[in-house]
């Protein structure tokens, strides 16, 4: 009996060794998590003043057209508010190009081109493409044509009669 009472306090003992090296590792986890966290909010909040549009805009207007059960991503969120800053300055770029002071629609129009109208630019890239193909094709074809109607012979009888003269 008294070695099971001694059998126990050993194992109280124990476990409160082992309770108090668990709260210290998780103080220390809390501490680093904590950290993070400051580190990651003043990283949020550095962002959030270099970008060109409210988050939160460029957020809901995403949400509106993904998926519901899509989510997003922090990093996600901010580039595409970057990308969507880079292709304002590059519509800007090309509406300086013009050399009046009022800007009309008819130029905006011509400026935002490239990315209004994608779909048409790509099919219209397929379709060169697949001509281009069909032309080299057809010179491969008359290469053939011109080796096979043209030999050495031919051209040694031709010369000669250019000689005659």
């Amino acid at each position: 009996m008294i070695n099971e009472i001694q059998d126990e306090d050993n194992i109280g003992e124990e476990l409160e060794e082992e309770n108090v090296e668990v709260s210290e590792a998780n103080e220390e986890l809390n501490e680093e998590n904590s950290e993070e966290n400051l580190e990651e909010d003043y990283e949020e909040e550095s962002d959030d003043e270099n970008l060109p549009f409210a988050k939160a805009e460029v957020v809901r207007l995403m949400k509106q057209n993904l998926d519901s059960d899509k989510m997003i991503r922090e990093r996600v969120k901010v580039e595409m508010n970057r990308f969507l800053g880079d292709v304002l300055k590059h519509v800007c770029k090309q509406l300086n190009e013009y050399p009046y002071t009022t800007i009309e629609y008819e130029m905006l129009k011509e400026s935002t081109y490239p990315y209004t109208n994608i779909e048409r630019i790509n099919q219209e890239k397929e379709r060169i493409l697949l001509h281009l193909e069909a032309i080299k094709a057809d010179c491969n074809a008359l290469a053939m044509d011109v080796k096979k109607t043209l030999k050495e012979k031919d051209v040694v009888e031709e010369e000669d009669d250019f000689t005659e003269i």
